[in-house]
């Protein structure tokens, strides 16, 4: 494993790992059904394949994208944005890891790794990601546009491990950022248009 100097504590609040793309087609039909459960109280990680019972493990187009990390608190910011209660459903921007306590958005290009117990599982977070309209179907009017820049990122596991819900600690190869996710970044110039991770 890399030796990664900055450390913060964290919490895993959301693992979700679903055996179904629910957002296909177009928005206004709304989703597919689940399958099965989707939110866990924990996971297992396999280096260069994703987790494990989720729709994009051993995927050869998300390899270096298999497992989507966000910070829970964009959700707030974006209620604000919007004017609505914070409550939005956290389940629906289908990330596989909803972590509080970071600015998850700044970890793009490093590499940092999460330990909730069973020891640490190393990522390296590749490219943002990007919303798309479902958000404004399955979210909130608007979302799609509120989270733009916000929207976490997509990271290729390098380690096996289990990640467990609750309190846990983060590694970087960066400082760390932590507290509130920060305002809307726009999204770098050049950047495609990025799926929401169904």
């Amino acid at each position: 494993m890399q030796h990664l100097p900055y450390s913060a504590g964290v919490e895993i609040v959301l693992l979700l790992a679903s055996p179904t793309h629910r957002y296909e087609g177009r928005p206004a039909d709304g989703p597919l059904p689940a399958t099965g459960q989707e939110s866990h109280p924990n996971i297992r990680v396999r280096a260069g394949l994703g987790i494990v019972g989720d729709r994009h493990f051993a995927q050869r187009a998300h390899l270096q994208a298999s497992v989507t990390v966000m910070d829970v608190e964009v959700l707030d910011l974006v209620a604000d944005d919007l004017g609505l209660p914070r409550s939005l459903d956290p389940v629906a921007t289908r990330r596989n890891i909803l972590l509080r306590g970071v600015d998850v958005d700044a970890l793009r290009g490093t590499t940092f790794s999460l330990d909730s117990g069973e020891g640490p599982v190393e990522f390296r977070a590749h490219r943002p990601a990007n919303p798309c309209a479902w958000l404004d179907v399955v979210l909130a009017p608007g979302a799609h546009r509120a989270m733009r820049g916000r929207g976490g990122i997509r990271c290729e596991p390098l380690t096996d491990g289990m990640l467990r819900l609750g309190a846990a600690r983060m590694l970087s190869s960066i400082p760390l950022a932590t507290g509130a996710a920060s305002p809307r970044r726009p999204a770098p110039p050049g950047s495609p248009p990025g799926s929401s991770g169904s």
